[in-house]
C-alpha cells in the first residue's frame, strides 16, 4: 500500500472588522495564483485571509475588461455603464446649447421691448400733447 504524504498548511483568519485595500497588481497577483495547477479560488482566498467571492469578483472584473481600473481607490464601472453615461452627458449639453440660445433671444427681446417702451414714453405724439 502506498502511501501517499499530504502537506498541511495552517492558515490564520484574517481579523475580523478589518477592511484591507489591495492594489491593482496584488489583485493580479492573487488571480494569477488561482489559475495555477493545483490551486483553487478557494485555497488562495484564505491563504491571503480573503473572501473566495472577492475573488471571484475580481475575476468577473478580468473577464468584463473593466480590471484596468482596479487601483486601490479607485471604483470600477463597467463600459456599457460609460457609455450610457457619456451619451446622456451629450445630450445633457445640447439641451443647455438649446437652452442658452433661447435665453440670449429672450434677453434680445426684453432689450428691444425696452427700447420701444422708452421710444412711445417720449414720443409727443404718444402723449397727446402736440396736437395742432
Amino acid at each position: 500500500m502506498d502511501a501517499k504524504t499530504h502537506e498541511v498548511e495552517d492558515i490564520q483568519p484574517a481579523r475580523a472588522g478589518r477592511r484591507r485595500r489591495f492594489s491593482a497588481d496584488e489583485k493580479r497577483r492573487f488571480l494569477e495564483e488561482t489559475m495555477a495547477p493545483g490551486q483553487s479560488v478557494s485555497s488562495v482566498a484564505r491563504r491571503y485571509g480573503l473572501s473566495a467571492s472577492m475573488l471571484f469578483h475580481w475575476r468577473r472584473l478580468v473577464e468584463e475588461g473593466t480590471m484596468s481600473s482596479l487601483g486601490t481607490e479607485e471604483s470600477v464601472v463597467p463600459e456599457s455603464e460609460v457609455k450610457r453615461l457619456q451619451a446622456q452627458v451629450k445630450e445633457l449639453e445640447r439641451l443647455l446649447g438649446k437652452k442658452t440660445m433661447e435665453n440670449e433671444i429672450l434677453k434680445e427681446a426684453l432689450e428691444l421691448g425696452d427700447e420701444l417702451q422708452e421710444a412711445r414714453v417720449f414720443d409727443p405724439r404718444e402723449r397727446g400733447e402736440a396736437r395742432e
